[in-house]
């Protein structure tokens, strides 16, 4: 069974975690899935200072443990700072290292260390075969199972392009490796102080993943994308999800 990931890009309210957890629930009963559960407690690289980052670490560690409990889904999130990943471990089951830190060693060792599954994604200006470095100094730190996430390469300025080939060449490196089909539709910084993107290349970056062989999909998911308080641009509406899961399956 291939691995999903959806969620929220950020926590923006209890209310909006449990919406979606609860279409998750829906969507895992009818199609015999098990989607772990993903919003960030913190958006630490948001391109304005001004943008909206999220209730921080201990109210938003908080509000993802209710919703495991809850909903008896797994959940990850995304750290960036090493002394994030203990508290962190002691609520999610997969711990997501972010693109752009993909490289820093003492985050890797102490996301390491908590004994979860790693999800480092690939950084925009590596190759999928670069990632060979950042997988061994988190299994050499302890990691028991690590994956890699694609999401796509900088092409130029304020855009991204995606080359599918590094998902066989990651593939060489672990088995499992996630296809980030709504980051890779960003535009970076290209909206007059925020990201912007295109979702409707979302399921097409999703079937073309499944062709090179992804093991996995990851989708960020709104009820309302376009009033998103983060990627608004690029979330995946949340009635849309059943079904593009649904093709990958078929």
């Amino acid at each position: 069974m291939a691995t999903f990931i959806a969620g929220p890009c950020v926590i923006e309210s209890m209310e909006l975690l449990e919406t979606v957890a609860q279409e998750l629930v829906r969507i895992n009963e009818k199609l015999g899935t098990q989607i772990i559960f993903k919003a960030s407690f913190d958006k630490a690289n948001r391109t304005s200072i001004h943008s909206f980052r999220g209730p921080g670490l201990e109210k938003g560690l908080q509000m993802l443990g209710n919703i495991r409990e809850k909903y008896n889904l797994q959940v990850t999130t995304d750290i960036h700072e090493s002394y994030q990943a203990s508290a962190a471990g002691e609520v999610c089951d997969i711990l997501q290292i972010p693109a752009f830190l993909c490289r820093q060693t003492d985050l890797l060792v102490s996301a390491a260390k908590t004994g979860k599954t790693i999800n480092i994604k690939k950084a925009q200006f590596l190759s999928g075969r670069d990632m060979k470095y950042p997988v061994e100094k988190a299994l050499e730190s302890g990691a028991k199972e690590v994956w890699l996430t694609e999401r796509g390469n900088c092409f130029g300025y304020n855009n991204l392009v995606v080359d599918f080939r590094n998902i066989p060449d990651m593939k060489e490196i672990v088995p499992n490796v996630i296809m980030d089909c709504t980051h890779s539709v960003q535009r970076p910084s290209a909206g007059d102080g925020k990201t912007v993107g295109d979702r409707k290349f979302v399921p097409a970056m999703a079937m073309a993943a499944k062709a090179f062989g992804a093991t996995g999909y990851f989708f960020e998911v709104h009820p309302d994308p376009d009033n998103g308080k983060s990627d608004a641009a690029n979330m995946l509406e949340l009635d849309k999800l059943e079904a593009l899961i649904a093709d990958l399956l078929a």
